[in-house]
């Protein structure tokens, strides 16, 4: 894998469009599958060549890529998943020193594969086992991810295992933007850089 900031960029955007299926899951009782699909395919493509092969495409990354651009633009309102992103950054340092924990989602990762290969990652017995493994493994980690929502949505089994689901996406892509030289002080000082390579990705 390359540091190149069009990889960084692509990580990134993974991590924004998986946080907002997670609010737009936890508000609604649904996520947009494709957009979904995306990110949840992700966690089982470990020894991919690239980047974009993670993804599978720069395409199914479109959404996350104009969510990036609209917050690094300024033209994105709403701070609920820039507030969860900085939480699952924390998260990830945390996942990322923890090598028992790591082992233990990636077995878990491997012996879920075949399962994912058959019938999708968005299958609802892969996202019930996605979610159980995130429940079980991250979630015991500090600080946690708080996902607000709507009340009578997160009292159903199904959207707490896709909403687990996807921050499981969202610490892989997390990972990820660290793997490829990313850090928060992008965030800060790289905006022009990073909206460089935006207009390069998106349409």
């Amino acid at each position: 894998m390359t540091d190149s900031f069009d990889d960084r960029v692509l990580a990134l955007a993974a991590l924004a469009q998986a946080l907002q299926q997670v609010r737009t899951t936890a508000e609604t009782g649904q996520s947009r599958s494709d957009a979904a699909s995306a990110v949840i395919d992700s966690v089982f493509r470990i020894d991919a060549d690239s980047v974009v092969d993670i993804y599978g495409g720069v395409p199914p990354l479109h959404p996350g890529l104009r969510l990036l651009r609209d917050y690094l633009g300024r033209q994105a309102h709403d701070d609920a998943v820039p507030k969860l992103a900085l939480a699952v950054m924390r998260l990830e340092r945390r996942f990322s020193s923890e090598p028992a924990v790591q082992e233990a989602v990636g077995s878990s990762l491997r012996r879920l594969a075949p399962q994912a290969e058959a019938h999708g990652a968005t299958h609802p017995d892969v996202l019930n086992a996605l979610g159980s493994l995130y429940a079980d493994t991250i979630s015991h980690l500090r600080p946690r991810v708080m996902v607000q929502g709507s009340p009578h949505y997160l009292g159903q089994a199904a959207v707490v295992a896709e909403i687990r689901a996807l921050l499981l996406a969202a610490v892989r892509s997390a990972v990820l933007w660290r793997q490829v030289g990313g850090s928060q002080w992008d965030l800060l000082f790289s905006r022009g850089r990073m909206m460089e390579s935006l207009a390069r990705l998106v349409p």
